[in-house]
């Protein structure tokens, strides 16, 4: 099924107590997941990357609740979980209604769970997320920022989307700063507190890494404006995307195009900056960056590593693979 259906059960309460969730969108796997096991009383168990271990996630499904509260279990990863154990944990899902098992798959390998088939002996709700619409993102971001009570309306968080390209994990950490007015927030707000960094400063310092100059200052610099490490490597792989897409065009039509490209007209030396930078580097060379940084990214989310030695030894691998 596709996110419109999940937000239909959710809304008449008919939702099942397993979940597989795949697709472009990471932001959306992440926020339906927190949204679903954010229970109070609840014994959560959650494995990121390479943690997952059949014995103990079976384990946590399979004992009885002490006090009465209930057992979830948390899988994120780019690998797939084998097929037979994966049965195995929504089974007893299936037979335990107090269990909630969500299965967040960030790898690219749809198919497999795009497929009525692949989970029809469960009532496990497996669920595709596409990368948000114009709207969508929109829509999104208005809801993070009521949970925030920040005051602001669709046109300046239309403006927020387009500094992040569309990026609504980038966009949404942003609403986060706005907390501090009490007051509507305007499209300059965006631009005084956001555009600056987002745009100039960040933009310099991803370009740095990329063509392999000193950083070390810069990156000084963006985590003592408050940036941190996760937001850094999501912007780096925000900006990456993008150049693959006037890598992409490029080589298609011979020429780049801003207005179909970035579904936005941009100043012509920025164009053609980034139609330059982006040919430099070969469609592998793209695969291989985009795959360092989505681990890191996935190694960062647990509570027990070093965020900041990950993101400079990320740095540090982006500039010998260039």
């Amino acid at each position: 099924m596709y996110k419109t259906e999940l937000d239909k059960h959710i809304q008449s309460q008919s939702v099942s107590n397993s979940f597989v969730f795949f697709g472009e969108s990471t932001f959306l796997i992440d926020m339906y997941t927190k949204m679903l096991t954010n229970i109070e009383d609840s014994n959560i168990l959650n494995y990121y990357h390479d943690e997952y271990a059949f014995s103990s996630a079976k384990a946590h499904l399979s004992q009885a609740s002490l006090f009465g509260d209930r057992n979830i279990l948390i899988i994120k990863s780019e690998k797939k979980v084998p097929k037979k154990e994966l049965d195995i944990l929504l089974d007893f899902c299936d037979k335990n209604p107090d269990n909630i098992f969500v299965y967040a798959y960030y790898g690219s390998d749809h198919k497999t769970y795009n497929n009525k088939k692949a989970f029809a002996k469960s009532k496990a709700m497996s669920v595709r997320f596409f990368n948000p619409k114009d709207y969508e993102a929109q829509n999104i971001i208005l809801q993070v920022a009521q949970e925030k009570k920040v005051n602001i309306d669709k046109y300046t968080v239309s403006h927020l989307l387009q500094i992040h390209h569309g990026d609504v994990a980038l966009a949404s950490n942003e609403i986060e700063k706005f907390r501090v007015y009490d007051r509507a927030i305007t499209t300059k707000d965006v631009d005084n507190l956001v555009y600056g960094l987002a745009e100039v400063n960040l933009d310099d310092f991803i370009k740095k890494i990329l063509t392999k100059k000193d950083f070390r200052d810069d990156l000084q610099n963006v985590l003592e404006h408050g940036e941190d490490e996760i937001r850094i490597l999501t912007a780096i792989t925000a900006y990456l995307t993008q150049l693959y897409m006037f890598n992409i065009y490029i080589r298609v039509h011979g020429a780049p195009n801003a207005l179909e490209i970035l579904g936005y007209p941009a100043p012509k030396f920025i164009v053609e900056e980034k139609a330059a930078l982006s040919i430099k580097i070969k469609p592998f060379v793209y695969s291989k960056l985009h795959e360092l940084l989505l681990g890191s990214e996935l190694k960062m989310k647990s509570s027990h590593i070093d965020k900041c030695s990950i993101l400079l030894s990320t740095l540090i691998r982006i500039q010998k693979i260039m």
